[in-house]
């Protein structure tokens, strides 16, 4: 495997991988599930305008999903418990001559109370075996969203999901990073202390990364910043700044780290919310970026059309994916152009 290695989401496509919402605890209802399964279309059409879409649907679910996704995207029938292909899905890693698929151990984000994951934790070998790719098998409990790299050598993340006891209680954090660099050919890791705040509610993934911190090109990190001080995680998001701007990558470049603040809302339903323009997909030509109907979502497009000038910015908004744990980024998963 020393030869493998994760290309960085922004390197070019073969496809965008998603899977479609079912019922299941975190669609608790018919309406829930319908305005997921319209959430979820909205970014499929938005990603198929740049590079095909493959979304894996459970029995019965077809008709379902080709009704409101059209008829320019493929569809794979495989048994789901959840949506959440970033997760599920496998991460593909390639040579530069071939293709494979790392299975993480995938226990429903630290064996959350609700979650199911029978199904779920199967579908990265089906979808490496429907792209007819060889799959690199890792002990280690991982998801997608839980890392994020830049493509030569630097990977992010966050103490308390790898180092979580409820994903890897054995697992000293030596050892999780020899793990994540052979399998996604990374030297370096920078680690944050947690995630945002909420992210730990009951359909929290306890600190993924991606909806803290990503790159966007080699030495340039984009990081959530929350401007009201009377949110809890207006002194976490500062404290990662610092810790960002103090760090070198794999190539011994210092992070140049863009803060893009956080929407205006700071509650629904009485709970802090983690809505972040971080987690934001970036496919052929395109950047999908999460909105929530609020004034910081074009500022947060100007931002982002500044750093990637040749990419066509796409606002979706992404309240309802939020609603069940995620965004847009936590429902994609890129398969690598070989």
């Amino acid at each position: 495997m020393s030869t493998f290695r994760m290309p960085a989401e922004w390197a070019p496509h073969e496809r965008t991988w998603m899977a479609w919402p079912g019922p299941n605890p975190t669609f608790t209802n018919d309406e829930e599930l319908r305005e997921a399964r319209e959430a979820w279309a909205s970014v499929a059409r938005a990603v198929r305008r740049f590079e095909p879409v493959t979304v894996v649907h459970a029995p019965g679910d077809q008709a379902s999903a080709r009704e409101l996704l059209g008829p320019d995207v493929d569809l794979v029938e495989r048994d789901l418990d959840d949506a959440w292909m970033r997760d599920i899905g496998p991460t593909f890693v390639t040579d530069g001559e071939r293709l494979a698929a790392v299975d993480w151990v995938f226990n429903g984000w630290g064996a959350a109370d609700w979650a199911r994951w029978e199904h779920d934790a199967k579908i990265a070998r089906h979808v490496a075996d429907a792209v007819g790719v060889p799959v690199h098998t890792s002990p280690l409990v991982n998801e997608g969203g839980a890392i994020h790299v830049d493509g030569e050598g630097t990977v992010l993340l966050t103490d308390t999901v790898q180092l979580g006891p409820e994903r890897n209680p054995e697992w000293t954090r030596e050892q999780v990073e020899a793990e994540i660099h052979a399998k996604l050919g990374t030297t370096k890791a920078i680690w944050l202390p947690r995630g945002l705040t909420g992210d730990y509610g009951m359909y929290g993934t306890r600190g993924h990364v991606d909806i803290v911190a990503a790159f966007a090109r080699p030495g340039v990190v984009v990081a959530h910043t929350q401007p009201d001080p009377s949110h809890p995680d207006h002194e976490l998001c500062k404290a990662n700044v610092d810790l960002l701007r103090k760090q070198t990558d794999a190539k011994g470049r210092r992070l140049e780290v863009v803060e893009v603040p956080a929407p205006t809302v700071l509650q629904e339903d009485g709970e802090w919310v983690d809505y972040s323009y971080i987690n934001h997909y970036l496919c052929n030509g395109g950047v999908v970026l999460c909105a929530f109907d609020d004034p910081r979502d074009e500022i947060a497009a100007g931002i982002f059309r500044r750093l990637f000038p040749d990419r066509t910015v796409t606002l979706v908004d992404a309240r309802t994916i939020f609603a069940g744990g995620g965004g847009i980024h936590c429902i994609t998963q890129q398969q690598p152009r070989v």
